[in-house]
């Protein structure tokens, strides 16, 4: 037996039909003996609907009052899928983000989980009643209800598995699992079966839309196991351990799965690409100390969140040219809040361009492998795809090329790395 989060996006929540569909899911893992906890998200597009409402009502409105607005499309669905699962013969309840409590710090509308109150959840579970589970919100100290951002609902999945200890933390999508690249762009990719929480990291962080960013990093941190299904499969599919999903595990977990199955590592494990981000290139600073906190300070206090940072050699006259990324969306303001402080940065020229995206190959085989790098610019190159800056970590290369050539350059990647052959036995 064992104790398993399961958590549903809006997708898989859109409706009686689909929530009767999670309903059989859930109640064929209690019937396998299991003690099952609910995490759900709001029905699709629900979220946005209220957020209108907040901005039809006030367009500066009171970011706690919003919390209440759209934190109301979970508890809806988790009354839902709480009623559904009691008509189908099984114990099973809701427990709101006030009633566990979720303890939240006071950041309304991108609140971070500070703490769950798990005794009488862990009891009501033991005793064989289904918790259901609102995702995406919280609690403050004193008592005023918060939600964790956009795609938050992932990041309460993971954090409710880690307060009750939960063996693994099952998360639902629209996908199957983790492929090696988006299998839209490449017929050929490769679902992954296990992908450690580095790599799942650093992929979400560049453009893999499956897990959230936030929730990978929580469950790094907690070691939670998070595993990725697809809600849409047929009522007589098999228990969710036994499906092909992907597996998120620690480095030493998958060096024993790899170990006992007797198969090398690979090298490579993804390519991701973004088509949000873009380029500002700001030429002829000063190479002295504090010329780049005058750029970044002012986008960090707007928040701005900036990717790639790369600071050209100084030229002969003390002089650098620096180019950084934002999101696309981010663009406009930033080139205005870097255009009222020209005085006080000092640059000659702001050249601003949001034609572009960021491809990324990820792989902790970088770490032992050298020549990973290379590989990727030979294979762009021999394509005549052109590489507009580059930025590096211990197990990623990132570069900046034109959007149009963003499909040609996936592919030509992840044959280059033949990702396009992998027998994916681990």
């Amino acid at each position: 037996m064992a104790r398993i989060v399961m958590k549903f996006g809006g997708t898989s929540m859109a409706g009686s039909e689909r929530i009767r569909r999670v309903a059989n899911i859930v109640r064929r893992q209690q019937a396998a003996g299991h003690e099952v906890a609910v995490v759900v998200s709001a029905m699709a597009g629900e979220t946005d609907r209220l957020v209108t409402f907040c901005r039809e009502a006030d367009a500066l409105y009171d970011p706690a009052e919003y919390d209440v607005v759209v934190a109301a499309g979970e508890q809806v669905t988790a009354g839902l899928l709480a009623m559904t699962l009691q008509a189908m013969g099984c114990k099973a309840r809701s427990w709101l983000g006030w009633q566990l409590p979720v303890r939240t710090d006071d950041a309304h509308a991108k609140a971070r989980i500070e703490s769950i109150d798990s005794p009488a959840l862990i009891a009501s579970m033991a005793a064989g009643e289904i918790a259901v589970i609102p995702g995406f919100q919280g609690l403050t100290t004193d008592n005023r209800i918060t939600t964790l951002g956009r795609g938050g609902s992932d990041t309460s999945a993971v954090a409710v598995a880690a307060a009750i200890k939960a063996d693994r933390c099952d998360i639902y999508t629209d996908v199957d699992g983790v492929y090696t690249t988006d299998p839209r762009i490449v017929a050929k990719a490769r679902k992954l079966r296990h992908v450690t929480y580095e790599e799942m990291l650093e992929l979400a962080s560049v453009g893999s839309k499956v897990l959230q960013t936030r929730s990978v990093g929580l469950a790094m941190k907690e070691g939670v196991r998070v595993q990725v299904l697809s809600s849409f499969i047929d009522d007589d599919a098999p228990a969710a351990d036994t499906l092909p999903g992907t597996m998120i595990v620690s480095d030493a977990e998958l060096a024993n799965i790899q170990k006992d199955l007797n198969v090398e590592s690979h090298l490579i494990t993804g390519i991701a690409a973004d088509k949000n981000e873009a380029k500002v290139t700001l030429t002829r600073i000063a190479d002295r100390p504090g010329a780049v906190a005058t750029i970044f300070g002012p986008l960090a206090a707007a928040n701005i969140n900036v990717d790639m940072i790369i600071q050209n050699i100084a030229k002969d006259k003390g002089e650098t040219d620096v180019t950084f990324t934002v999101p696309a969306a981010d663009l406009a303001r930033t080139q205005a809040l870097i255009e009222e402080r020209k005085e006080e940065i000092g640059y000659y020229r702001m050249i601003a361009e949001g034609k572009i995206a960021k491809i990324s190959v990820v792989g902790v085989g970088m770490r032992s492998h050298a020549g990973i790098a290379a590989t990727m610019f030979k294979a762009l190159a021999d394509r005549g795809i052109n590489i507009q800056a580059i930025s590096t970590s211990e197990i990623k290369v990132s570069v900046l090329i034109d959007e149009d050539e963003t499909e040609l350059a996936v592919r030509v990647l992840h044959t280059a790395y033949g990702l396009d052959a992998v027998d994916e036995a681990a």
